[in-house]
């Protein structure tokens, strides 16, 4: 039986215990769509909000990656893993003295921009390989350090040995490097206990949908109404409305002049009756050029 194809951008609650591709595999079985992508991965152990995108949507999962994210992260103090995570094996234990200022202290050290290097166990790719493949094989690749930058980090619950934090940081950043590098600092060893993403720019986990309330509305045929049209992932960008003649250049991917031109380098198209056309770009001379163009199918 064939599927009408469906276009727009799901928040989805992912479980602990399922990896991200576990999560685009079961949405695809649910809505009987094969062009399904997540935008930005979470660990398997890792629940909270992933960005699902679906048919044409997958044009604009570019932009969704680039948002930042909020964090609800458990660290355990005496105990450092080989993945800097619960899932490793042990690489030293350590007594916790630590009183609740020092950890408070060491914490704001982390916020602003920072070189952080990404555990050995990532997704990072050494010459197309992973790193994960390459560290279970018993290769050894240190990882080359980022930056990435940390809006807020604050101390949420502190029992000791464990507390809790909540982050807002850009993308690229790793909670677990992050709890690993917490705990060389108090010197007694730490790891990620727990892991939550509370939310992907504007996406929150409050309005994510669980993979059962997702399967429960496609089995009763409403389904379609839970997807977020595409340019939910382009409002950064400003909106201008087009008159028919430049509607149809930007159609053929032609490059326009726009009268009323908002001042920034990239802005969305709409024709009169409020559908999507395109993403333009501003060019040197003064142009607008076409980055995406979406048909009508795939508003």
């Amino acid at each position: 039986m064939l599927h009408q194809e469906l276009s727009g951008i799901l928040n989805i609650n992912k479980p602990s215990g399922m990896t991200s591709h576990d999560v685009v595999a079961r949405v695809r079985k649910i809505t009987g769509q094969r062009k399904v992508g997540h935008a930005g991965t979470l660990d398997p152990m890792a629940s909270g909000v992933l960005l699902l995108c679906l048919g044409q949507a997958t044009r604009v999962a570019e932009y969704l990656l680039v948002s930042d994210k909020v964090y609800r992260a458990r660290i355990r103090l005496g105990i450092a893993t080989d993945t800097y995570d619960a899932q490793g094996q042990i690489t030293n234990q350590a007594e916790v003295t630590v009183t609740r200022a020092q950890v408070e202290q060491e914490l704001s050290g982390f916020v602003g921009t920072v070189e952080q290097t990404p555990p050995a166990y990532s997704a990072i790719k050494h010459h197309g390989t992973p790193l994960y493949r390459l560290a279970r094989r018993g290769q050894t690749v240190v990882p080359q350090a980022r930056r990435v930058s940390i809006e807020v980090l604050r101390l949420i619950e502190w029992t000791p040995p464990e507390l809790e934090i909540e982050v807002r940081c850009s993308k690229g950043t790793y909670i677990r490097s992050l709890a690993h590098e917490l705990g060389q600092r108090l010197s007694c060893g730490a790891h990620l206990a727990n892991l939550t993403r509370m939310a992907s720019g504007h996406f929150r986990i409050e309005e994510a949908l669980t993979l059962a309330e997702l399967e429960h509305a496609f089995a009763r045929g409403e389904g379609e109404r839970l997807l977020q049209p595409l340019d939910t992932a382009l409002q950064a960008f400003p909106a201008i409305t087009v008159d028919q003649a430049t509607q149809s250049k930007i159609a053929f991917g032609q490059q326009v002049q726009l009268p009323e031109a908002p001042e920034a380098p990239m802005c969305r198209a709409y024709a009169a009756d409020g559908c999507l056309l395109a993403l333009l770009r501003r060019s040197a001379d003064g142009f607008w050029q076409p980055q995406k163009v979406f048909s009508p199918a795939q508003r």
